[in-house]
């Protein structure tokens, strides 16, 4: 016969199951509306990303035009991103994200319509407003309803969401310009944003927040915006609109350090300010806005030109991109699922972020080595070593920042890193664009002699490309004689490739920052369970009896009904070790 004590602690056992499991799929149902949320972003970004080489030659735009295509959204949303972090403070998050999700989703369609690359590139820049609301808000919503330590235990989800996106957009995209027109590329997102907002309607439940009065810091935004824009203006046309050292120069560089300069001040007197530089005494954020900078240029800028190596110098076409480039996301995924659930089941975070700062350095080098007969299988290794670098040390960066960050902050905590990281990915697109059209430009003109013989022997047809080449449009090299398109293809290859480099000293410093980041163990808490024990004064007990005062669950309460906490001790005991 079993002893009482077996017993008791059989039935202790069996309801802890069911409160876990009952806890689980509350989160479970919270995260649906966020999960399509991201993937209605991500699908509307990655399914144009093959078709852009045809897009804009298309609408006869040069290499310049392709940068500020890709770079408009990524300015946007770095500006918008530390402004939707404020208002996730200070407003309710749910209706912010669903407002977010509007906007992306109408500049999107909208850009479809585009007669033009300047038309084009102002939709493209009011999408990502919509897409720095994405950005900054999920993952502020997701630390509301998830403790970091449980974290990982859920990004197998938003993994999956990743992969169907990442891998199925750009083989979409590429199906869509190949076989129908390229413009149907930016209406697909339309049907999967209204279930987003309908399904996140109905089932995010987010904790009620105190009601605050509202300071926008106007000025701040305006001095942002100008900075980060004239710094990115004059990146793009030094050297070919202008000298390096010129008039332009002078006033376009001085223009942007005047007004970041200003910005600083600003921000330092502001009652409310848009980047609170005191967060900067915190190490580390400091240290992971300097890792996520680096970051932000290997997954931006490698992604988009990757994109222009495969059908530039490999002369595939928009699909054939899109499953070209399978393995850089295969990497990133792969990494993501199973070093966040390493994270979860190990509370060990720094290790698995130095060996992705690793993987960040050797991708980069070894893609800034490819040329266009390189072996696909040894590129497609260079991709899936530098997609498993992203994976391990994107989002993790933000998980490290929301554990220390202070409960109040956590919008403008969260944003700030994804500022700062969209903010590298928007300068190193801009510079590696530069670079890429610097050098093209100097070796078509190096190559000249080559070019006009392979030209010659095609008569006709034969000027009528020298005529395009010469025009400064990106040719379609797929559709390119094969005398003529050999060469192309060497030339794009290694303008490319020299591009690639850039990256390399920024991962070097980015895996500098990791090394020194504070080794902090993960809290159980979420965001609001914190701000809980703040306002009891409770946050740094280390007793059971203390914690039991807090309704501590390890994931969040997600909906109205009372939840079940998790064990006291288990929290206790996480609580003190972390200082807040």
């Amino acid at each position: 016969m079993a002893s009482p004590i077996t017993a008791t602690g059989s039935v202790a056992d069996t309801a802890q199951a069911d409160d876990e499991k009952r806890r689980h799929r509350r989160v479970l149902q919270a995260l649906s509306g966020l999960l399509l949320g991201m993937f209605v972003s991500m699908l509307a970004s990655t399914v144009v990303s093959t078709s852009l080489p045809v897009i804009v030659h298309d609408l006869g735009g040069d290499q310049a035009a392709f940068t500020w295509v890709v770079t408009a959204t990524l300015l946007t949303t770095a500006i918008s991103t530390p402004i939707w972090g404020k208002l996730a403070d200070l407003y309710n998050r749910k209706a912010l994200i669903q407002i977010a999700i509007v906007i992306f989703v109408l500049a999107t369609a909208a850009a479809g319509f585009s007669q033009d690359t300047g038309t084009l590139i102002a939709f493209r820049a009011v999408q990502g407003i919509g897409a720095g609301g994405l950005a900054a808000l999920s993952q502020v919503i997701m630390a509301d309803i998830i403790s970091p330590r449980e974290r990982g235990r859920y990004m197998g989800l938003f993994g999956a969401v990743m992969a169907v996106a990442t891998v199925g957009g750009p083989l979409l995209g590429g199906f869509i310009t190949d076989t129908i027109d390229w413009r149907w590329n930016f209406f697909i997102a339309l049907p999967f944003a209204v279930a987003a907002l309908i399904i996140m309607q109905r089932t995010l439940h987010l904790p009620a927040r105190p009601k605050v009065k509202a300071r926008i810091d106007y000025f701040g935004i305006v001095l942002l915006s100008t900075a980060v824009s004239l710094l990115l203006i004059w990146i793009t046309g030094a050297g070919k609109d202008y000298d390096w050292w010129s008039t332009e120069t002078v006033l376009m560089a001085g223009g942007a350090l005047l007004a970041a300069v200003v910005f600083v001040i600003v921000e330092l007197r502001s009652k409310e300010p848009l980047v609170p530089l005191t967060m900067f005494r915190n190490r580390t954020f400091t240290l992971s806005v300097i890792a996520s900078i680096s970051i932000g240029i290997a997954m931006f800028g490698t992604s988009v030109f990757l994109s222009q190596y495969m059908q530039l110098a490999r002369g595939a076409t928009p699909t054939e991109a899109g499953l070209m480039t399978i393995p850089m996301i295969g990497g990133l995924l792969i990494a993501s699922i199973v070093i966040g659930g390493l994270v979860t089941r190990t509370g060990h975070w720094k290790p698995f972020l130095i060996v992705g700062g690793v993987l960040l350095i050797a991708g980069s080098y070894l893609l800034s080595t490819i040329h266009y007969d390189t072996n696909f299988v040894l590129v497609s290794l260079y991709m899936f070593l530098l997609g498993a670098g992203v994976g391990m040390t994107m989002q993790n960066l933000v998980l490290i920042v929301q554990n220390t960050a202070n409960p109040s902050e956590i919008g403008v905590a969260s944003s700030g890193v994804t500022f700062f990281r969209s903010l590298g990915g928007t300068i190193g697109v801009s510079v590696m664009g530069a670079a890429l059209a610097t050098s093209a430009t100097n070796l078509f003109t190096d190559r000249k002699d080559d070019i006009g013989a392979a030209l010659m022997k095609l008569g006709e047809k034969g000027a009528a490309i020298g005529e395009q080449l010469q025009s400064g449009t990106i040719p379609q090299v797929s559709a390119l004689p094969e005398s003529i398109r050999v060469i192309v293809e060497d030339i794009y290859a290694q303008a490319i490739a020299h591009s690639f480099l850039i990256a390399v000293p920024l991962a070097v410093i980015s895996l500098i920052a990791i090394i020194f980041l504070p080794n902090k163990p993960l809290t159980r808490m979420t965001t609001t369970e914190r701000a809980e024990a703040i306002e009891a004064d409770l946050a740094t007990v280390s007793t059971a009896e203390g914690m039991a005062a807090l309704q501590a669950t390890g994931a969040v309460r997600t909906v109205d009904a009372a939840s079940p906490a998790i064990s006291h001790d288990d929290v206790a005991a996480d609580e003190a070790s972390a200082r807040r």
